[in-house]
């Protein structure tokens, strides 16, 4: 039986193209640093290194600490004094990559029609944002915090997509089975691996990745029409008391 829906953020419930709005996040962040004595690809340079081992964590510490290790091994004492500069710039010039980024009124509708069922609404975005930075993205995306049950962050997860122990963790984190869940998101490879865990996929191809031109035609796919059709077939519909 169907009990949560996991949903992917970036190119899914935010539309987005990623590398667009990557450069644009770094340019905003060097921009803002370099008048604290950061050179521009420098900075961007370490902060990619930082993102890697993120991105390569083992689960033996947070994807926070994994970061700041990488980082403050470079920039030391300075990197240490300045890491609030960095944690104001999510909560300020963050705030301009809004405008790299698209609408979708179907990503609210689908969030809604989970709850409307009854199910667990869980985001499972790639945990490579501090949680300032995710929850600005979730706005942008015309939802809320609160609207999920759990939102990934760099500080409360320890590996990231698509290792599959990080979707082990989100099932840890929410008392969850793989069979009980249906993962949805853009991302061929970071997100449709939660299938060989057991749970259930669908492929959102409004701005679909496929980095390494796999097969789809296994996947259940299509746009947010599609995604709340599938929703409503994969839900329990039994009637109360039935």
């Amino acid at each position: 039986m169907l009990k949560a829906v996991l949903f992917d953020l970036d190119g899914t419930l935010l539309p987005l193209d990623q590398d667009a709005f990557v450069e644009g996040y770094f340019r905003l962040l060097a921009k803002k640093m370099a008048h604290h004595g950061y050179e521009p690809q420098e900075l961007i340079r370490n902060v990619w290194a930082g993102t890697k081992a993120m991105m390569g964590n083992d689960g033996s510490c947070s994807n926070e600490e994994a970061f700041w290790r990488v980082f403050l091994g470079v920039y030391g004492e300075q990197g240490k004094r300045d890491i609030p500069l960095f944690e104001a710039f999510y909560a300020n010039e963050f705030q301009q990559a809004k405008a790299l980024c698209g609408y979708h009124p179907g990503a609210a509708e689908a969030v809604r029609l989970v709850k409307d069922l009854g199910l667990r609404a869980i985001l499972a975005t790639s945990p490579l944002f501090p949680a300032v930075a995710t929850e600005s993205r979730i706005r942008w995306a015309g939802l809320q915090p609160e609207d999920f049950e759990l939102y990934t962050t760099y500080e409360n997860c320890t590996t990231c997509k698509p290792n599959p122990a990080y979707y082990r963790e989100v099932l840890e984190k929410t008392g969850l089975r793989a069979e009980d869940c249906l993962m949805v998101g853009n991302d061929v490879g970071e997100d449709m691996i939660a299938e060989k865990l057991g749970m259930r996929v669908f492929l959102l191809t409004d701005r679909l990745l496929n980095r390494k031109s796999e097969p789809i035609e296994c996947f259940p796919r299509g746009s947010f029409d599609a995604l709340q059709d599938y929703i409503r077939q994969q839900a329990d519909t039994e009637p109360a008391g039935f």
